[in-house]
């Protein structure tokens, strides 16, 4: 069994920051990508950034330069540093992986967080 468990997430207001975590525990064998999408009211899910075992990132343009995305393999955790917020980031912000959790067998899957609501206000 595998579990995402998010936490960081609250109000700010416009400008301010937060830090998000998502920490993955349970029979995992690798992580492979690891990433973070969000959902406001009435809008589909978007991905805002993703990072790759390596270190690789990559984040919707709405978001480049205000928030980072880290990872670190130790702790099977994975970050996303918020800064500079706007009202428009508003949303339930999910946690995602790639992973593998067979020995046996090279299949992956993605798992999902639970999600972790991030509200912007003055």
């Amino acid at each position: 069994q595998v579990q995402l468990v998010e936490s960081g997430g609250g109000l700010a207001q416009p400008g301010g920051s937060l830090r998000l975590s998502c920490a993955a525990s349970g029979t995992i064998v690798s992580i492979y990508a690891m990433g973070w999408y969000r959902q406001a009211p009435g809008k589909q899910r978007e991905l805002v950034a993703v990072i790759t075992t390596s270190g690789a990132t990559n984040y919707t343009d709405s978001v480049k330069g205000r928030f980072t995305i880290s990872r670190d393999n130790t702790k099977n955790t994975v970050y996303l540093q918020m800064n500079t917020l706007k009202p428009e980031d508003t949303a339930v912000y999910f946690c995602n992986a790639e992973l593998r959790t067979s020995m046996w067998s090279s299949l992956r899957r993605e798992y999902w967080g639970q999600g972790t609501q991030v509200t912007v206000s003055s």
